[in-house]
C-alpha cells in the first residue's frame, strides 16, 4: 500500500505522537520512513520574540540544536520499530510548502502529521500548517488528532 511515508516533526507532544503513529503504520506495511523537521530562517525583521534579542548565529545554533534533538527522537522511535529512517533539518519561511516539496522529491505516497503543532496564536490567525498541506498537498495526508489515541483509531480514516 504505502512503501515511503514522510513525517514532519516540531517537537511538541502532539507531532511526537503522530511520529509514533507513522512509525507503526510503516512496520506494518515494510514501508521507509523520511521525518523532516522545518525552521523558520532567521530574519532581521522578525516579529518572532526570539529572534528579536538573537544574532543570525546564535539563533542558527539554537535551530540546529532544536532540529537534532527532534529527528534523534524519531531516529529512535523509528529504531525502536524496526524501521528505515531518514532524518532531515530544512530552513524555510513556509513549513507546509518545506513538507510538501520534501514528499515530492522523496518520492513520498503518505504524509503522516499532526493535527497541529507549537505555532501557537499563529496558527490561530494564519491557519495550521496541517490545513496547508491538507489544501495544498497531491499526496495523500493521514493526520494524527490525539495523543493518546490509538494507531487503529487514526488508521480507520484511511478507509
Amino acid at each position: 500500500m504505502y512503501r515511503h511515508i514522510l513525517v514532519p516533526t516540531d517537537g511538541s507532544d502532539l507531532s511526537l505522537n503522530a511520529v509514533e503513529h507513522g512509525m507503526a503504520l510503516a512496520k506494518s506495511v515494510n514501508a521507509k520512513v523520511t521525518v523532516v523537521t522545518v525552521s523558520p530562517p532567521f530574519d532581521t525583521f522578525a516579529v518572532e520574540p526570539d529572534m528579536i534579542t538573537e544574532t543570525r548565529e546564535r539563533y542558527g545554533a539554537r535551530m540546529t540544536i532544536l532540529a537534532a534533538k527532534y529527528l534523534n527522537t524519531a531516529k529512535e522511535a523509528a529504531v525502536a520499530a524496526g524501521v528505515s529512517c531518514e532524518t532531515m533539518h530544512i530552513e524555510r519561511d513556509q513549513p507546509y510548502l518545506a513538507i510538501i516539496e520534501t514528499a515530492a522529491r522523496k518520492s513520498c505516497d503518505l504524509i503522516v502529521m499532526a493535527s497541529h503543532g507549537r505555532r501557537g496564536i499563529s496558527a490561530i490567525v494564519l491557519g495550521s500548517e496541517t490545513v496547508k498541506v491538507l489544501t495544498h498537498s497531491t499526496v495523500p495526508v493521514l493526520v494524527v488528532r490525539a495523543p493518546h489515541q490509538g494507531v487503529f483509531t487514526a488508521l480507520a480514516s484511511l478507509t
